[in-house]
């Protein structure tokens, strides 16, 4: 799986970083272009409670991150179908003092963001107050505009899979290392995304988009009258329980304990810089959330199984577009990617990079699932590195059965 990848395959997967990089990086340096960690000491893995089995395979494969490609730290939660949990861990949770990282901690999940935002505008449309295949021009009059991006063309199903060719705002921003301290509103995000032509007519191709999923934030607030973060603690985060999970408030830069440093790289060779502490809100409807790994999983199981969408939202959700230059094997639904594994069968979930912080994660339809995160991006110009947590990912998957 994913050995043979195409220049704008990587580019492409460069787009679902969710972090600021200046829209002059050539094609080729941002597919492995984002920004990444030093080498760490590899540390010993640790594992939970419960008995070796399952999660000796994710044990091995953040070993294997660590040490092959200079991540400071990794953790991950392996679920099983019963509902067993097994938390496992490997580097340091510091570069400077070499502290163990703890188990199960609370990271930035990013773009993972957009299934739960995903997930509330299916809620709605299940609802009778959303219509899935209306423009959003009947939702945001007037707000979509500008340089061949246009409302009236662009329906909110196009918005969920990313086929509306609005244009991604993140490749437009500057240096993280400028922008951590700064507070950006959701319209600004948009006129920075609408600033630029679009990609494509609606619904001829597909351009993963964090400008849409910022679109698809505000509808939800201009139809139920309440900002997005209210929308996703009242609708998932309380009724599954998921006290793990939460939405940073306006200007909190920092993540609840316990928790491991996030670091950035700009190019390589450079020191590591601590980038946990950043203003989110440039990620806002499309990466703002904050979790640790066993509440990803636990959130991407119940969704699953038919817990958090009525029955035809939740068909609709899984209804794939192929997707061309990207990684074999991936499809793109309403908010969530299926992702074929070299062992046969397939997954469901995101994954997120944000500076500081790489997430990935799976469940399959009986109730396995996988989640972990890496405290760096990939090494920049590093392709094998950009690959590699998508890798680790279809292994353990394939290896646990």
């Amino acid at each position: 799986m994913f050995t043979k990848i195409t220049t704008g395959a990587l580019a492409a997967l460069a787009a679902l970083t969710l972090t600021a990089a200046p829209a002059t990086a050539a094609a080729g340096k941002a597919a492995a272009g984002k920004a990444a960690a030093g080498k760490a000491e590899a540390g010993k893995a640790t594992a939970g409670t419960a008995g070796a089995g399952r999660d000796d395979a994710l044990r091995k494969e953040l070993q294997r991150l660590v040490k092959e490609h200079g991540f400071p730290g990794a953790l991950g939660t392996v679920r099983d179908k019963s509902g067993r949990v097994r938390h496992v861990t490997a580097g340091v949770a510091d570069l400077k003092t070499k502290a163990k990282i703890p188990a199960d901690a609370y990271v930035r999940i990013a773009s993972n963001t957009k299934t739960y935002t995903a997930v509330v505008v299916l809620q709605l449309a299940g609802e009778g107050k959303i219509d899935l295949d209306a423009p959003v021009e009947k939702y945001l009059p007037k707000v979509i505009r500008g340089n061949g991006n246009d409302g009236r063309k662009i329906t909110v199903r196009m918005l969920l899979n990313h086929t509306s060719g609005l244009p991604n705002y993140t490749q437009y921003m500057p240096s993280i290392l400028e922008l951590r301290d700064t507070y950006q509103e959701p319209y600004d995000l948009l006129r920075q995304g609408l600033g630029h032509k679009r990609l494509f007519p609606p619904g001829k191709d597909w351009a993963y988009s964090n400008t849409g999923y910022v679109a698809l934030g505000l509808l939800i607030q201009e139809v139920t009258g309440r900002p997005i973060q209210e929308e996703i603690t009242k609708r998932i985060i309380k009724p599954l329980g998921l006290r793990h999970t939460y939405w940073p408030g306006p200007g909190v830069q920092t993540i609840r304990d316990p928790h491991p440093t996030g670091y950035h790289i700009g190019e390589p060779g450079a020191k590591p810089v601590d980038i946990t502490e950043i203003d989110p809100s440039w990620g806002w409807a499309a990466g703002q959330l904050i979790a640790r790994p066993s509440d990803v999983n636990r959130f991407f199981v119940a969704l699953m199984d038919g817990k958090l969408l009525k029955p035809q939202q939740l068909k609709e959700m899984k209804e794939t577009v192929k997707l061309k230059n990207f990684l074999p094997g991936f499809e793109y639904g309403l908010g969530m990617f299926k992702i074929k594994l070299s062992c046969g069968g397939h997954i469901w979930g995101h994954g997120g990079d944000i500076d500081g912080y790489e997430t990935r994660n799976g469940v399959t339809e009986d109730g396995r699932a996988v989640s972990f995160a890496l405290t760096a991006l990939p090494k920049a110009n590093d392709e094998k590195a950009a690959l590699a947590g998508f890798q680790s990912l279809d292994r353990v998957f394939c290896a646990t059965g």
